[in-house]
């Protein structure tokens, strides 16, 4: 079993577009995992590899690798960016022991950034920030380093200061030891002179540096404030102890195109990153506790399914405690299911390598041919421990699935389905009002993107169409006195239902109530529910749009029947009828749902913000900002939300986030609703 203490295992977060799959690439290269350096743009890196992935240039899924870094055991969780694939950051996390996060040198801190770092600092792991594109036309090292502070909240600690940026990015100041390391080909390091023109600014910075880590610590607090400085092994100590109390985070950076700065992120994460022997004890749903320890039962946490053309299923665990050797014998505690592990294998992107010694805490293994297991499952040896599973980010939008094809809705539910196996953040239903396939997920891309891995590798034909809004219909006024009469004579026993009834409208949210006020025998006593029944499935299918009758009451007061001739069914009848007569005479309102939806955007697109939810029949309802982030909260309905995302992207560059929630129904404005009215006529003529 590898040595444990110098054993790291930690994922790359950040922003999409930082950079971090490059970061990657560049560590592999420096590991001597490849021998030639992949590109994102050119689709040929490690760790992106599926063709969607490929093709839009951007991680859609978290790509793994394993790799030995001086003799001592790395392994790596590369992270999706963008939040329509980020939606399980928390299962990468969970299998993490610490996490070195990507700013872009460019761009800076954004929304998104602070996002996932609000989830690190959740979840309590040791971080490193990596300020990456140091050699990109605009990067700007001090609005990348000043935002740590400014809008994340984080105490920065700078490693390693930049020489040079842009196309003069040649190298850095370690702060550490004072000297100067300059990048030859392929990222080569070789000592050189610290420039005289940053010579001051490096100084300043490293008092700074020192300054940040003694005050992180008490003892080294007195003792810098006596001598006036610190020893080198005081300020190494005291940055482990601050990093891994999480209050200080070691800064670095790097130009990963160009091989810039991997050794120094390497060297870091082994100096400063927790080992699995440091992780604080897993916590079962129970309450339990498991100890992060090679000698305490085994136990391994399923955080990610991924699917092989040629090995089917692959199911990647991180070992909690205990050691996983090939050929054991494991239950899932999730379902009570007994499970037989064959091959252990490491990954490096789609490679897989099997191995033959037993893996301890911290190890990412995968195993093939699982039978009974998906993620967020909790696989042991023997016990019950069951790990609590993490929290998911809530969907965002819904889109209907049709086939191409009519008759062939089975064959696209069917292909969908095999995806959520490996992608835990969709959800597949069946609206019984549309009969449409419904596909939820945490954006547009992510809808789209999914399904057209479906239609890859299930040679499935899917269109994707907007769903239906959920509209619902009720009354504006009441009806009194309306007859339901059914009366059918066709030689042989005939039928006869006669009721009255009357209609009045209920507050919203109320629902429906049927009132039995017959009194007599006018209607026998086993033909009442028949009429409530027929009210029932009329209002069900709605009468202004074809959507269901909300929020009214019934009450039924006289009708007559017939000894032989009258039976539920024509009382069933009655009741229908009735009801639509009632629907006739009163004033009936068409209602849409409305959601509650919280929109994140830079300071400066706040008013555009605005403006556009004001646009879409928005009410909003305030704001409020900080550390630059405007968040501004606002009623809209749901029919003007649908195709919110890519609308929100284009407004912002990216840099906008929302999420929303169901609030309530409203009445639909007349021209919105005669527009929903006139669809339903439409459809129903065709």
């Amino acid at each position: 079993m590898p040595d444990l203490k110098t054993q790291r295992t930690y994922a790359l977060v950040g922003h999409g577009g930082s950079g971090k799959t490059s970061v990657a690439e560049m560590l592999l290269f420096n590991a001597g995992v490849v021998n030639r350096l992949g590109k994102v743009e050119e689709g040929n890196t490690v760790l992106d590899y599926e063709p969607e992935e490929i093709k839009r240039r951007g991680s859609i899924q978290p790509g793994f690798a394993s790799f030995k870094w001086k003799k001592n055991d790395h392994f790596l969780i590369d992270t999706p960016g963008d939040s329509n694939f980020a939606g399980d950051l928390s299962y990468s996390l969970t299998a993490a022991d610490g996490v070195v996060m990507v700013i872009d040198a460019v761009d800076g801190v954004k929304p998104l950034t602070r996002k996932v770092w609000a989830q690190v600092q959740e979840m309590g792991l040791p971080s490193m920030i990596v300020i990456n594109k140091m050699d990109r036309d605009r990067a700007d090292f001090d609005m990348a380093f000043n935002g740590i502070s400014e809008s994340l909240g984080a105490r920065p600690v700078l490693l390693y200061y930049p020489i040079g940026s842009k196309e003069n990015f040649k190298g850095v100041v370690d702060m550490m030891s004072g000297k100067a390391l300059l990048f030859g080909a392929d990222g080569e390091v070789s000592e050189g002179e610290v420039p005289g023109d940053i010579a001051d600014e490096v100084e300043t910075l490293r008092e700074t540096m020192i300054e940040n880590i003694a005050e992180s610590d008490e003892e080294l607090m007195e003792k810098y404030f006596e001598d006036g400085e610190l020893a080198p092994e005081d300020i190494t100590k005291g940055l482990q102890a601050g990093v891994a109390s999480g209050e200080l985070v070691p800064v670095i950076v790097s130009a990963a195109l160009n091989c810039q700065g991997g050794q120094m992120i390497l060297d870091t994460v082994q100096n400063l990153l927790p080992s699995p022997l440091d992780h604080k004890p897993w916590v079962g749903e129970d309450g339990g506790e498991e100890a992060s320890s090679p000698d305490e039962p085994l136990a391994c946490f399923v955080f990610k399914t991924q699917a092989d053309p040629f090995a089917g299923q692959l199911t990647v665990v991180r070992v909690l405690a205990g050691q996983l050797s090939p050929d054991s014998q494991l239950v899932n505690t999730t379902n009570g299911e007994k499970e037989r592990v064959g091959q252990l294998l490491l990954t490096n992107g789609k490679e897989q390598t099997p191995v033959k010694t037993p893996m301890g805490p911290g190890a990412i293994v995968t195993l093939a041919k699982l039978k009974n297991t998906r993620t967020g499952d909790t696989l042991v040896e023997k016990g019950e421990f069951k790990l609590a599973k993490p929290t998911l980010a809530p969907q965002l939008i819904t889109f209907a699935l049709a086939p191409e094809v009519k008759g062939e809705e089975d064959k696209v539910y069917a292909a969908v389905a095999k995806l959520l196996d490996e992608d835990i953040t969709l959800t597949l239903g069946r609206d019984e009002e549309s009969a449409d396939i419904l596909l939820s997920g945490m954006g547009q891309n992510h809808i789209e993107i999914s399904v057209e891995k479906a239609k890859r590798r299930y040679k499935t034909a899917i269109v994707l169409k907007t769903p239906k809004v959920p509209y619902r219909e009720t009354f504006k006024t009441g009806a009194r006195e309306v007859q339901g009469r059914h009366k059918k004579q066709s030689g042989g026993r005939g039928q006869f239902g006669d009721c009255w009834i009357h209609v009045a409208p209920r507050a919203s949210g109320e629902g429906y109530e049927f009132v039995d006020q017959i009194v007599g025998g006018s209607i026998p006593r086993q033909f009442i529910p028949a009429v409530d029944k027929g009210v029932q499935e009329t209002a069900a299918r709605g009468v202004l749009a074809g959507y269901p009758v909300i929020d009214f009451q019934v009450t039924l007061y006289d009708g007559s029947y017939h000894n032989v001739d009258s039976s539920e069914m024509a009382f069933k009848v009655a009741g229908s009828l009735a009801f639509k007569k009632a629907c006739e005479k009163a004033k009936m309102a068409l209602l849409e749902p409305i959601m509650l939806v919280t929109v994140a955007v830079p300071d400066s697109f706040m008013g555009d913000v605005i403006g556009d939810l004001s646009s879409r029949r928005g009410k909003v309802l305030g704001s409020d900002s900080q550390a630059g982030i405007t968040e501004v909260k606002a009623h809209v309905p749901m029919a003007e939300m649908l195709k919110y995302a890519p609308d929100l992207n284009s407004m912002t560059g990216g840099q906008g986030t929302f999420f929303m929630e169901f609030s309530g129904y409203e009445e639909c404005p007349p021209q919105e609703a005669e527009k929903v009215i006139a669809a339903h006529k439409k459809d129903d003529a065709e």
